[in-house]
């Protein structure tokens, strides 16, 4: 009842959908380097695409979106003494850097410097898929593996007013960070 109020709200103001977020389904093993793939809304449809560039020297995931435009470049950064990984915009100007920031033996802890933005933090469990990202307070975004029941997939629900693109350009850098064996 509740939720069919807030959607016919939202309906009414043109926004649908912006109320609740945005879910996505992504792979547990995001893909190889040289591997496209497709990241999926909640719906099935295919909304960005996650193309790993083989032949580089330092891992290189370009997203796109369902029409081949590209929105951002995730890259390893190399001779840096803690792991971390930068998100370019398409002009090649950074949008975030994400970097491992603490190991605990039930958690890890990850931070994501924002270039126009706060800094986010990331906590929770990596490796399993359970985990949010935060500003301060807020949760702008969660990570979890429940919300499908197909094998090795992980669904990633952003917050509203948030960029989709990058948030899940995070995801994706903290997976292929904590997994660096694929």
């Amino acid at each position: 009842m509740i939720r069919r109020r807030r959607e016919e709200r939202a309906e009414e103001s043109g926004s649908a959908g912006a109320a609740d977020g945005h879910r996505y389904q992504m792979r547990q093993r995001l893909l190889s380097i040289g591997d496209d793939y497709w990241i999926e809304n909640e719906r099935g449809e295919r909304v960005f695409k996650v193309d790993g560039k083989a032949l580089r020297v330092r891992q290189t995931l370009i997203f796109e979106d369902a029409r081949g435009r590209e929105l951002c470049k995730i890259q390893e950064r190399m001779l840096r003494i803690k792991d971390s990984m930068e998100i370019e915009g398409p002009g090649g100007d950074r949008v975030a850097t994400v970097k491992k920031a603490l190991i605990t033996p039930l958690r890890d802890r990850w931070v994501v410097r924002v270039a126009d933005g706060p800094d986010l933090e990331v906590q929770g469990n990596i490796l399993d898929h359970e985990y949010h990202i935060g500003d301060g307070r807020d949760r702008v975004a969660e990570v979890s593996k429940n919300w499908f029941r197909v094998r090795d997939t992980y669904g990633v629900e952003v917050a509203p007013g948030q960029n989709d693109a990058v948030i899940l350009a995070v995801t994706a850098a903290i997976d292929q960070m904590a997994h660096p064996a694929r």
